[in-house]
This record gives structure tokens, C-alpha cells and sequence, in this order.
């Protein structure tokens, strides 16, 4: 009895580590395929004679680095062997926060805190990157 839940302790990372890095897969495929979408919708927002909208092509922009950025922090992922750095995190929260308020700029509460946010999260990469990196 003790053997055989110790070999389905010992599989069950295994399986799910697959299961992880199969879905991570996937997932970067669909976000390879909505990049091009994004990259194809820029385009046209770029080439298009009548439209003057800079806030529409800076939402365009952001939303392209967002793509591109979750892609690469799949492939940071699978490099560092199976550790998403938390740094990447922190760049998506700035990048989307960037983005938020360059969409939803109405409200002047909500632009401060937005801006405050990212305020938040440029500290927490300071101190991240201030702090030694071996923990005990």
C-alpha cells in the first residue's frame, strides 16, 4: 500500500508539470495568432487616411506589448526551467496600467489611482531588485 502511493506521489508532479507546460503551449499559440490580429488591426488603424484618433493607435501599441509580453514570460518560462520571473509580472501590471489610463481617462480619481498603481508596482520592483536574490 505504501509503495504504491508513493509512486503515485512521486508521478503526480510529473503529470501535472506536462499538463502545465502542454497548456502553456496552447496558450501561446492563441496569443501568437491574436498578436497577428493586433499587428493586422494596427496596421489598418495606421494606414487609414480619414482617422487622426492617436489615443485609438496608443491603445493598439499597448495592447501589442501586452500580447508580446505574455508571450515572452511563456518563453521565460520554459527557459528558466519552469519559473515565471516575477519581474515579468510587474512589467505587465505597468503596461496595463499605462494603457488604462490612456483609454479610460474621464475620471480624474481613477488617473490617480491608476497612476498610483503603477507608482506601487515601480517601488516593488525597486525594493525586488535592491533585496539579495538567494533566499535561504
Amino acid at each position: 500500500m505504501k509503495s504504491k502511493m508513493g509512486s503515485i506521489v512521486k508521478t503526480a508532479p510529473k503529470i501535472f508539470q506536462i499538463i502545465l507546460n502542454v497548456s502553456l503551449i496552447i496558450l501561446a499559440a492563441i496569443l501568437c495568432l491574436l498578436l497577428l490580429k493586433e499587428l493586422f488591426a494596427f496596421a489598418i488603424v495606421l494606414l487609414s487616411e480619414g482617422t487622426n484618433d492617436y489615443k485609438e493607435f496608443l491603445a493598439r501599441i499597448l495592447v501589442f506589448f501586452l500580447y508580446f509580453e505574455f508571450i515572452a514570460m511563456i518563453v521565460k518560462y520554459f527557459k528558466e526551467d519552469y519559473h515565471f520571473p516575477l519581474r515579468y509580472f510587474m512589467y505587465i501590471g505597468i503596461t496595463a496600467m499605462v494603457r488604462l489610463i490612456i483609454v479610460d481617462y474621464d475620471n480624474p480619481m481613477d488617473t490617480l489611482l491608476y497612476a498610483l498603481v503603477i507608482l506601487v508596482l515601480i517601488i516593488g520592483y525597486f525594493i525586488m531588485n535592491k533585496t539579495p536574490r538567494e533566499r535561504p
